[in-house]
């Protein structure tokens, strides 16, 4: 699945453009390489964003089939670190 759609389906961005748009701006790494939106993203790849003034580091568990309750959300990542952007 495409990161930017990931991170809209998993509730960690707003909008997909916001994704895309984070994407676009060297904001969003895949395993420790910036990512363009259109990147791949695979169960056990480490994502890295900095948006809404926080960095967030997650792991990815599972890919989502399709929407996502946020219920749910836990089964699909596992939130490594969120930090105040200085």
């Amino acid at each position: 699945m495409r990161i930017d759609l990931l991170l809209n389906k998993l509730c960690l961005t707003k909008t997909r453009s916001i994704a895309k748009n984070a994407c676009d701006k060297n904001l969003v790494w895949l395993n420790g390489k910036h990512a363009k939106a259109s990147h791949e993203v695979k169960a056990g790849d480490l994502i890295r964003f900095d948006l809404y003034s926080f960095k967030h580091e997650i792991e990815i568990l599972e890919i989502p089939a399709g929407n996502v309750a946020k219920k749910d959300l836990s089964k699909y990542y596992r939130l490594l670190d969120k930090s105040a952007i200085e």
